[in-house]
């Protein structure tokens, strides 16, 4: 019963965050960095309200590395938001999760942390996915790729940052920072960028941070109720909403190629998690 329920909030979180993405690329007319400062100023509705009725302190305590991951964090965001104007939705998606290699890579280096010969295979099975994207599918665009690839770099850097927090702050207050961050960073530099939404450009820009959050929300449910080998490999359905709804609304087409890269890089993550739920166990 409880694996059911857990499955059932990370397929939501899933959705949540397959509408985010889809808005996103409808809003490609609109400059990524606005697209930041909304998605994260309408979050924050939901981060202070929630610390306020808590009465959890809000500058938390390591406040170096809050501040850290937030600007670590909106530099992946700003770099990720700006690569769907180039690549389809589906695609940039995909290639965002190449995060959790780039994570593996820098907890060797930085934390010494061991990873199985295995892994390795996989890792060279995503990346190889990324080869076939670029190398076979003509359609690629070259620009947008570095920029979803330098997206993942630095989200694998958010995950060792949040790594070195620990339970020294509650998830909410990181959490909190990076949408302060994002807010101010995303702002100030929409100054010089900005271009005014038109009718329900207004309403698609705030939801960003509804779905957002909700999307946080139910996955962080789904890791409390279920087993994380369990749960885990359900998150990358994102990738198929995310696929069905760009083909549904914005006609995306997609190769053999592309369908058979993002097959290897969502199949090697796949299995890189099973795989360490195994060992752990």
């Amino acid at each position: 019963m409880a694996i059911r329920k857990a499955i059932k909030y990370m397929l939501i979180s899933t959705l949540a965050f397959a509408c985010m993405n889809v808005i996103v690329k409808y809003l490609e007319y609109v400059s990524a960095y606005q697209i930041v400062f909304f998605r994260s100023a309408s979050s924050l509705f939901f981060t202070f309200g929630f610390l306020l009725k808590n009465k959890i302190p809000i500058l938390g305590n390591n406040k170096k590395l809050l501040i850290t991951r937030g600007v670590v964090g909106v530099t992946s965001m700003t770099l990720f938001f700006m690569s769907t104007k180039y690549l389809s939705i589906g695609t940039a998606v995909s290639l965002r999760y190449l995060a959790p290699i780039f994570a593996g890579i820098f907890a060797v280096i930085f934390m010494k942390e061991r990873i199985w010969p295995l892994q390795w295979l996989f890792f060279i099975m995503a990346f190889l996915g990324v080869v076939i994207l670029k190398g076979l599918d003509t359609e690629l665009n070259t620009y947008g790729l570095l920029l979803v690839l330098l997206a993942s770099v630095t989200s694998g850097l958010v995950y060792i940052i949040i790594s070195k927090i620990g339970k020294g702050d509650h998830p909410v207050v990181v959490v909190n920072y990076f949408m302060i961050i994002a807010t101010l960073t995303g702002g100030i530099l929409s100054i010089n960028n900005w271009v005014n939404p038109k009718g329900i450009e207004w309403l698609l820009l705030f939801s960003l941070g509804v779905f957002s959050y909700y999307g946080q929300v139910y996955m962080t449910k789904a890791f409390q109720t279920g087993k994380t080998n369990q749960v885990a490999p359900v998150k990358y359905v994102e990738v198929i909403f995310t696929v069905i709804l760009g083909l549904l609304l914005f006609n995306e087409i997609y190769s053999f190629w592309s369908l058979l890269g993002i097959a290897l890089i969502i199949g090697s993550l796949i299995l890189n998690v099973l795989y360490k739920e195994r060992k752990k166990s």
